[in-house]
């Protein structure tokens, strides 16, 4: 089981990675490519086993905050081919992002409070 959470860290490290380089076009750029950071720098963290549950918790409801902050008034899909053809697209993929992050981030934190239990 260990071996399966390092590999999902390693992909979410990279995923988020991938998700930092593809923000260079986007209006507040800056922003998302720290908010994907935060995640990537916490899957590192993850694997190097250097948080506590807790901080994956605040981590999660961040990204949820975001979530919801960023859901748009009407949902368009997030199809990549329309590029930013409406904010609602835009707003979409934000928040669909954050809701990967927070659900990665309850993951983390699950499997480290988990972890610290079984050691005790």
């Amino acid at each position: 089981m260990e071996t399966f959470f390092k590999i999902f860290a390693v992909v979410f490290t990279l995923l988020f990675g991938y998700a930092i380089a593809v923000q260079f076009n986007d209006p507040d750029a800056i922003k998302w490519m720290l908010i994907y950071l935060a995640a990537a720098v916490a899957s590192i963290l993850f694997l190097l086993k250097k948080l506590k549950p807790v901080i994956y918790f605040l981590l999660t409801i961040f990204f949820l905050v975001l979530f919801f902050m960023y859901w748009p008034e009407t949902y368009e899909g997030v199809r990549l081919d329309q590029g930013m053809k409406t904010v609602n697209i835009e707003e979409g993929r934000e928040s669909l992002g954050s809701l990967i992050a927070a659900v990665v981030m309850l993951v983390y934190g699950l499997r480290t409070r988990f972890m610290n239990k079984s050691k005790v």
